[in-house]
């Protein structure tokens, strides 16, 4: 039986555990809070503390497959440190090991395309982060001989976290500036896309795993609130001194991000390659 070892396990990896539980894989995951990991083992996945050393040591001892979740703190990637002493300890080395990144590695692009060539200048700190993370996962591949690809995702989206959902909570806040679209991903073409990726391992790869239409986040918005019948406030200007800091950083970028390399190397193609399939489905579904 394959097994995944997803460190850091959330939205993300509970997707393509689900995939990969269905076609007979073995799914252990690290996950800090105590009732985070009651609620992977009722979804059938194996819950592992992610502060036991001997714990991260079973998990990755017969993983096929290790995905790293964790967002990157100050003191770099947790798994890292966590895990891949564990993976020279067992000498067990995994087929494929996935980094989630981010397409803020980009930083601002003035609404221009980036693909995987493309410069990286990541404007946030948390882009930053990622990029050294990138980084130092790659150098963790070619020095232990490990198949390391790294995704650079967009805001991901789908059932339990999608715009309806912020729209019902009244929490939904259109904000605008002329020009500015972001791209987006839905959940389960995130999973499909690591799967693709599983199946055709290419050590050092690179995916942005995005769909096909960069869109404005307030004309997103303004489709789903439609879908329901829901009324949404007034839009706000990006730089209206009403936002938050962290809103109106998140507004200063702008950029088209190209998913053709996924699509060439890895067979992948976005069964919601717009947020208008991806929000239909997610209503449909009941979400």
């Amino acid at each position: 039986m394959p097994r995944l070892f997803v460190f850091g396990y959330g939205f993300a990896g509970a997707a393509l555990s689900r995939r990969l539980i269905g076609e007979g894989w073995e799914v252990f995951g690290a996950a800090r809070d105590p009732a985070r990991r009651a609620a992977m083992a009722a979804e059938g996945v194996v819950a592992v503390d992610p502060a036991s050393p001997d714990a991260i040591a079973d998990a990755v001892a017969q993983a096929r497959a290790l995905l790293v979740a964790a967002p990157p703190g100050p003191n770099g990637c947790p798994a890292l440190e966590a895990v891949v002493p564990q993976i020279a300890r067992t000498g067990a080395f995994p087929d494929w090991i996935g980094y989630l990144s981010t397409t803020g590695v980009y930083g601002d692009r003035r609404g221009g395309w980036v693909n995987e060539r493309s410069r990286l200048a990541a404007a946030s700190l948390e882009g930053a982060r990622r990029v050294a993370a990138e980084r130092d996962w790659r150098q963790v591949g070619r020095g232990m001989g490990l198949t390391v690809a790294a995704f650079r995702l967009p805001g991901i989206y789908g059932p339990g976290r999608s715009p309806f959902d912020r729209i019902r909570a009244g929490a939904a806040q259109p904000v605008t500036r002329p020009g500015q679209v972001f791209s987006r991903i839905h959940v389960d073409d995130l999973a499909a896309g690591l799967q693709a990726s599983i199946a055709h391992p290419r050590a050092a790869g690179v995916y942005n795993l995005v769909d096909d239409e960069p869109a404005p986040s307030a004309t997103v918005l303004a489709y789903a609130a439609a879908l329901i019948g829901a009324p949404l406030p007034p839009v706000v200007d990006a730089d209206d001194p009403s936002l938050s800091e962290a809103s109106r950083r998140f507004y200063a970028e702008n950029k088209r991000v190209s998913n053709a390399l996924a699509k060439a190397e890895l067979g992948w193609r976005p069964a919601y390659p717009t947020y208008r399939e991806g929000l239909k489905a997610i209503l449909a579904a009941g979400g």
